[in-house]
């Protein structure tokens, strides 16, 4: 089997080339099709862990699912990791290379095509269709030289392309015509359609500019999408989940003022990874979630510290906005405080990275010392410990699965803080995390604890019973399947589009007139 495929740019990043992927994957899929995602190369912090322990793109993990199938390195051959404003972690299916700066990793790229050709081939060997994406514009003529990932890509296996732009930041007619003006010749003549992306208001008031839009480019216009609350992972940074929430809370401003939600303040980190681990959080109806990146944090009533790919940037961002005091006090005023990933070394006395052998002074939550190390990335399962302090103790035995893309050798005097979760098979020591006497400081190097539905509706039952001294015996919080709420949003964005795309129009860019 050697796959047909079609390939989406877009006139820039945040365009929603992701999201229009993870759609037409999913409607493929209803359609009957076998069909994979692809991205030669992302440049992402939020990340997803295989079974077999390698890194990938969390936007390509999510696509997998779209389509039905398990995520593979396949999908994205390579990811870069920026730990610095100058330098990313390059990982190649799946391990780590090394760091490079941008100027390395361009004199580099070109030595990775057969890497790239050779992931797409062995995908396209057991698909029908393989849906490509592109990473920012392919009009960044600078780097076109060395291209493996927009219109190198495209001609490296021959892909008919469609262009988004995104009509909601402006410009988007601009946009689409001055990037096919910055084309080849040989690249325009790949681009077979454009589509509209995040329209709102009234479809035929944009009409008469389609039909000069299609005048000037000559190029169809596939179709118009409109903007969505639809959920679908985000990969790049947390400002499109921040608005989702606050448009959520919009509409249910009411309700929530008749309960007694719970404040989560996640603090917004210069190099924030894996900020999807909290989404499940936010679907309970009596939570609330802010993000912050400046300003107070005094009335929250949790304070989550995510991971980043750079920990001691991290710790520097919170103390330089006073949040150490604020979270100091907080805990002495009962707040729970939660560190995830690399963040949980924040929450020690001190912390050392591979970046700085000296001591780092952290939060100083835990009684502590950790030596934060990034080993091979792993799945893992396990259950949290028994006997935890005071209103934790709901949480214990609960089952859990996840994955660590950090780990840490910890010193600790005299037993002062509990272990947390103890890890099945024993794999890189027998716990993880640790939680403080009191019960409300807890650190794990376990992400995506919360996707566990029953683990997820434990910890709201713990936060409220510590917030409001009710007793969790005595009432259960709804849970929220996370998997199966995942599994609805792209039937329903399937379902937008379907409706929105001429589909006769895209199978025959695809190259399929019988279906």
């Amino acid at each position: 089997m050697t796959a047909r495929c079609i390939m989406v740019q877009g006139t820039g990043s945040s365009v929603g080339k992701s999201r229009l992927v993870t759609g037409l994957c999913r409607v493929l899929k209803q359609d009957g099709f076998k069909v994979a995602p692809f991205k030669a190369q992302n440049m992402a912090l939020n990340s997803y862990i295989t079974h077999e322990g390698l890194e990938m793109g969390r936007a390509q993990a999510v696509q997998a699912e779209a389509c039905g199938i398990e995520p593979s390195v396949l999908m994205n051959p390579v990811l870069l990791k920026p730990h610095t404003d100058k330098n990313s972690q390059v990982i190649v299916k799946g391990r780590p290379f090394g760091s490079l700066s941008a100027m390395d990793y361009h004199e580099y790229k070109i030595k990775l095509l057969k890497v790239v050709k050779e992931c797409y081939d062995e995908l396209a060997k057991d698909n029908d269709i393989i849906v490509i994406e592109g990473a920012g514009s392919p009009a960044e003529i600078n780097l076109r030289e060395r291209d493996i990932v927009n219109m190198g890509m495209a001609q490296l296996v021959d892909a008919p392309v469609v262009l988004v732009g995104d009509i909601d930041r402006g410009g988007v007619f601009a946009a689409l015509a001055g990037t096919l003006l910055l084309l080849t010749e040989e690249e325009k003549a790949r681009v077979k359609a454009v589509i509209i992306n995040k329209f709102r208001g009234d479809l035929k008031l944009l009409e008469p500019g389609l039909k000069m839009l299609e005048d000037i480019i000559n190029r169809p216009v596939l179709g118009v999408i409109p903007y969505t609350d639809i959920y679908v992972d985000e990969e790049d940074s947390p400002e499109t989940e921040r608005h989702r929430l606050l448009q959520k809370y919009k509409i249910h401003e009411k309700d929530i003022h008749q309960q007694r939600p719970l404040h989560i303040k996640i603090l917004s980190l210069p190099r924030i990874t894996n900020f999807t681990d909290f989404v499940p959080l936010g679907e309970f109806d009596d939570i609330k979630i802010t993000y912050v990146s400046g300003g107070p944090i005094e009335d929250a009533d949790v304070v989550i510290i995510p991971g980043s790919e750079n920990p001691i940037e991290s710790i520097e961002f919170i103390k330089a906005r006073g949040w150490d005091k604020e979270i100091s006090t907080l805990c002495q005023k009962g707040a729970v405080i939660l560190g995830i990933g690399s963040s949980f070394s924040l929450l020690g006395k001190t912390f050392t990275t591979n970046f700085a052998d000296a001591p780092i002074k952290g939060l100083g939550l835990l009684d502590v010392h950790i030596k934060l190390l990034q080993k091979e990335p792993s799945r893992v399962t396990g259950e949290v410990e028994s006997g935890l302090p005071y209103e934790a103790n709901i949480l214990s035995g609960t089952q859990v699965e996840g994955y660590r893309i950090y780990s840490g050798e910890i010193t600790m005097k005299d037993n002062a803080e509990k272990e947390f979760i103890k890890i099945n098979g024993n794999t890189n020591g027998d716990f993880d995390g640790l939680i403080s006497q009191t019960g409300q400081v807890i650190g794990t190097f376990v992400h995506g604890i919360f996707d566990n539905a029953n683990f997820a509706q434990k910890f709201v039952n713990y936060l409220k019973s510590l917030r409001f001294n009710e007793s969790v015996m005595d009432k259960t919080y709804s849970s929220f399947n996370f998997k199966e709420y995942r599994e609805g949003e792209y039937d329903r964005w399937a379902d937008v589009i379907r409706n929105s795309l001429d589909m006769d129009m895209l199978y025959s860019i695809i190259g399929i007139t019988n279906r």
